[in-house]
């Protein structure tokens, strides 16, 4: 049964009353028509309906014009967010047919806005390969919209129709003459769907920055008209590689210490299946790998992943054993120490991809691994035999990591012997909860023994645990294996979290089959130094502990800034907009000097009561959720904060200064 029916059958199924006489009969059977299924579960079609479902509707009408790209007839995309954050998408490829639908009786355009499944990505003699939700993209984008219009140049003619949530409001019909070609999409999504409405200009850009290294020879840009400056000019991205993964991998490596001069280039096609890799190996400790599908980032891997992994390690392997160099090492070289400070781009494309779940992260096509396997074999012998200086520095690299990783063995090892769920096994400074649900239980990683012992009190027993880490945490962006394990607060994290890390194929791998938490919330103080332990913290976890951000563990406790009291009446606020608010109200047309300021620098500021109630209370708590929207950005960026490379942090911090208050 398909997930569409099986979502057809349960929104009409109720609690199996509709006939009145407790019977399930063909009476109870909804079926959705048309768009109906897509508003009823948009979910099931774009993966949620926050602020990742919202950006999504956007990449989904871009990749209609990369795959006309892909297709040999777009080169150049643009993107606006209008002042009403409303979207255009406009591009010169070839327009939409708009002729008459032999089957459907209607023009061509209608049919794909208004269709599911109706697209020309099913032809191969249309596209050779394409991304998006395979038809569904841009009918879903149509019918989450509370107004969509839909402009094609064709065959020197202007055509137009707009529709409403999903719906036209009238037929296709002419506009005009030109002697341009393209489609332009403007959508407002329907607000009564989204949970949030407000388009984040730095998503946009930073997808539209990867598809610009994936798809070299593309122009994109993106205009955000909701902001000016004193000329009137508002911000403007253009992205364009002419070198597609190797700028790609010079951008994602910027902040690291490189072993070669240039990075591995590995191009071509194998049982038709275009392989595109770029490589580079650097003084870090971590392995990261990026691997694409038709431009969709799958950060859960699958075969095209695993077919590198496996030519990485044998002809590396196969090269370093003929080189003599590990004559005189004592133990075995495994997978995880070629990767250990690699950082690489896979990009394939695949006529006919079959992913894994419906947002597509996890590619499953076995034919994939045996191409890229075969392709990175020659070509990356090739380079090593070509390159017999770059080659014996990877190799090198190579044993070091071997070295610390049976160094990091013996540490692990005795972590993972104190992890047991007996109350003898937990970290000494660790208050935990009596509920052993793990979906009912939380953990707060508390910044300091004073505002942990306020959190203990304040807490409730039953289902939060407490866990005080003393100062800043060890950086492991710059830190081996096995220092990271010999740190007595990430021990007492790993160990109180009851996740094991380690497999015989991975030695990073977490295993949450005994994680004892599934929220897991970092609170800080509100300065400077509690964001820094913060963003310690943060690194740790995508770096050690991704799963737990991927399976949406991962929060951020949000205290607030300040107590506003005047006579009886106090209030707390978090942010400075609501602090002068407040003070207006309170002060009325009296003096403000009658309205008393508290300023919380520091969670040790406030009482447990307070800090339960305004902090860790489930009822009027906030907590901020840590998600990944884009992997190699954020990989770049914890690089850029937390690594060796001074200048680009400066950078950083002079550009997002103005985001930035200090206090007297």
């Amino acid at each position: 049964m398909s997930e569409l029916n099986k979502e057809a059958i349960a929104a009409g199924s109720g609690n199996g009353n509709g006939n009145g006489n407790g019977n399930y009969t063909a009476e109870n059977i909804q079926v959705l028509e048309g768009l109906e299924a897509v508003r009823k579960r948009p979910a099931m079609y774009i993966g949620d309906i926050g602020s990742r479902g919202l950006h999504h509707l956007v990449y989904e009408v871009i990749d209609n014009s990369i795959d006309e790209s892909l297709a040999g007839y777009c080169d150049n995309i643009e993107v606006f967010i209008h002042p009403d954050n409303s979207i255009t998408v406009s591009d010169n490829g070839r327009g939409i047919p708009t002729d008459l639908h032999e089957k459907e009786k209607r023009s061509a355009l209608e049919v794909v806005m208004t269709v599911l499944h109706a697209g020309g990505k099913f032809d191969k003699g249309s596209y050779k390969v394409s991304g998006g939700l395979h038809g569904v993209g841009v009918s879903c984008v149509n019918a989450l919209s509370s107004m969509l219009k839909v402009t094609v140049c064709r065959e020197g003619k202007v055509f137009e129709q707009e529709y409403s949530i999903g719906k036209p409001l009238y037929p296709v019909r002419e506009a005009g003459t030109t002697g341009k070609t393209g489609t332009t999409v403007h959508f407002k999504p329907d607000t009564s769907i989204f949970t949030n409405d407000i388009y984040d200009l730095e998503i946009l850009s930073s997808r539209l920055r990867e598809l610009a290294f994936l798809n070299k020879g593309i122009r994109l840009s993106i205009t955000d008209e909701r902001e000016a400056d004193e000329n009137g000019n508002h911000p403007h991205f253009s992205f364009y590689s002419e070198n597609g993964l190797r700028d790609f991998i010079e951008y994602l490596d910027g902040m690291r210490e490189k072993l070669m001069p240039e990075p591995i280039y590995i191009e071509g096609e194998k049982n038709d299946i275009p392989v595109e890799i770029s490589m580079q190996y650097n003084t870090s400790f971590s392995e990261n790998i990026h691997s694409y599908v038709n431009n969709i980032n799958t950060h859960e891997g699958g075969t095209h992943l695993a077919g590198f992994r496996r030519a990485l390690t044998r002809t590396l392997k196969a090269y370093a054993d003929k080189s003599g160099m590990l004559a005189k090492l004592k133990f075995d070289i495994n997978g995880d120490d070629f990767r250990e400070g690699l950082t690489a781009i896979i990009s394939v494309k695949v006529q006919e991809p079959q992913f894994e779940g419906q947002t597509k992260t996890k590619l499953g096509n076995n034919e994939v691994m045996g191409a890229v396997d075969t392709l990175v074999s020659e070509l990356l012998n090739y380079y090593l035999e070509e390159h017999p200086k770059e080659a014996r520095t990877i190799v090198n690299k190579v044993i070091l990591a071997a070295t610390a990783r049976h160094a990091a063995r013996k540490a692990r090892e005795l972590v993972q012997r104190k992890n047991v769920l007996s109350g003898s096994g937990l970290p000494g400074k660790l208050s935990d909860c009596s509920e052993r649900d793990p979906e009912l239980c939380e953990i707060y990683l508390v910044e300091g023994d004073s505002a942990g012992g306020t959190a203990k009190q304040g807490r409730d027993r039953r289902f939060q645990a407490i866990l005080p880490l003393r100062g800043k945490i060890l950086n492991v962006e710059k830190a081996m294996q096995h220092k990271i394990f010999d740190s007595e607060e990430i021990k007492n994290i790993y160990t109180a979290l009851g996740v094991s890390v380690g497999t015989e194929d991975d030695s990073k791998a977490l295993n949450l089959s005994k994680l004892r938490y599934h929220k897991v919330v970092i609170m800080t103080d509100a300065d400077v130094d509690g964001s820094h332990i913060a963003t310690l913290i943060l690194t740790f976890f995508f770096r050690y502990m991704r799963e737990l951000i991927e399976n949406g563990y991962v929060y951020i406790a949000t205290p607030p800034l300040y107590l506003i009291r005047k006579g009886n009446n106090e209030r707390y606020c978090w942010s400075e907009e609501e602090r002068e608010a407040t003070v207006a109200e309170f002060s009325g047309t009296g003096k403000e000097s009658n309205v008393h300021i508290q300023r919380y620098k520091g969670l040790g500021e406030m009482n447990a009561e307070q800090l339960w109630l305004t902090t860790m209370n489930p009822e009027f708590r906030t907590l901020r959720q840590v998600t990944i929207e884009n992997g190699t950005e954020a990989d770049r960026i914890f690089s850029m904060l937390m690594g060796d490379e001074v200048p680009p942090r400066r950078e950083f911090i002079e550009k997002n200064a103005k985001y930035a208050k200090i206090d007297a």
